[in-house]
């Protein structure tokens, strides 16, 4: 089994550090800069993330891929907003315009509000992942047809359906932990995507998604967000990871945001709240920012030297993680870091413990 890496283009080079919440306002010039630096850092493939809120991803996805040879692109897309048949022909348009190097991650959307923004209001997160589990069902066959085909289902219904243009080869990445996302997860991921929990909450996770794969015939890769914290010595490392904590309650409290007392709408992030509540987990599993933030979105971290970081992600390999998303407070800086110092210990880890060649991004 090799590993890859997954990047970050969020858009500009800000973070929580900066404003205390995500802004999604576009600036080019950091798109570029992002792209170029994470190709040439050896990246995989990098995430281009969907808000209700953002940049249209698939656009921004287009243009990297323009201005690059080998980056792959994992492109954030929620389902319910466009109609699958679509959505199928504009993705595998893309990826045959990109080389072959795009991917798909599902985001079925768990916060009722979020939905709401861009007109989905009613449906309950059940409701959510049935629409998705039949969403990705058109998708897969609008990809694969040889012939015109009919639908008719609970939330969709084509007929004569057919895709002149197919994807070469279009993952999709899948997230979620409730039952539902499991269900779903276990039928149609090629990755399944977590974030960053402790090693025994993850190798449950992907036991639990195993064992639903199985049923379908089916053996996904599993993917780990983290936030890695690196610095020179491991004490330099955890001084940095506080002085982000404290940067991040000053700005949150400053624009009105809540530090404590959170109540998250979908059962990925409740679960990392409770992590973060004990505070530092395993030998150095970060969990500050997620329990200022309410644990949203990718909010932990690994904490030390690049060696010490590079062992706890082996760690993660060892029970079955092959790719790592890993991004930073200072989104352009650290994947130049990440890039130099972190990548190549991983992959030269990997290759010790699997024995095969140290594998380059592809």
């Amino acid at each position: 089994m090799s590993v890859k890496f997954i990047g970050y283009i969020g858009f500009n080079n800000t973070s929580e550090i900066h404003n205390g919440v995500r802004e999604r306002g576009l600036d080019t010039d950091y798109v570029n800069a992002a792209a170029r630096a994470q190709e040439e850092g050896g990246f995989d493939r990098v995430l281009v993330p969907f808000g209700s809120n953002s940049p249209e991803s698939q656009i921004v996805a287009a243009h990297a891929a323009a201005i690059t040879t080998k980056l792959g692109f994992l492109v954030a897309h929620r389902p319910g907003f466009t109609q699958p048949t679509l959505a199928a022909r504009q993705l595998a348009t893309l990826d045959q315009l990109s080389g072959g190097r795009v991917a798909v991650h599902i985001i079925t959307g768990g916060a009722d509000a979020e939905m709401a923004r861009d007109g989905d209001v009613g449906t309950t997160k059940e409701q959510r992942y049935a629409r998705t589990d039949e969403y990705l069902e058109i998708l897969r066959q609008e990809w694969t047809a040889a012939q015109p085909f009919d639908h008719k289902g609970s939330w969709y219904e084509a007929r004569g359906a057919y895709s002149a243009i197919k994807p070469s080869n279009l993952p999709v990445f899948f997230g979620g932990s409730s039952p539902e996302a499991i269900e779903v997860a276990g039928r149609h991921a090629d990755v399944y995507a977590l974030w960053g929990e402790t090693l025994e909450q993850v190798g449950d996770a992907v036991r639990q998604v195993r064992r639903s794969a199985a049923r379908f015939g089916r053996d996904p890769g599993f993917s780990l967000s983290l936030r890695p914290v690196i610095a020179d010595t491991e004490e330099a490392a955890w001084k940095k990871a506080d002085d982000i904590v404290e940067q991040v309650r000053a700005n949150r409290e400053a624009a009105g945001l809540p530090t404590s007392g959170h109540r998250p709408p979908n059962a990925g992030s409740l679960r990392l709240l409770e992590t973060a509540a004990g505070g530092r987990r395993d030998q150095r599993l970060w969990t500050g920012v997620a329990a200022l933030t309410g644990a949203a979105g990718n909010s932990t971290g690994l904490v030390g030297t690049p060696e010490q970081v590079a062992a706890s992600m082996l760690e993660y390999f060892d029970i079955g993680i092959d790719h790592f998303l890993i991004r930073g407070f200072e989104p352009l800086a650290d994947a130049i870091d990440y890039g130099r110092e972190l990548i190549p210990l991983v992959r030269a880890k990997v290759a010790e413990r699997t024995g095969q060649p140290v594998a380059l991004a592809s």
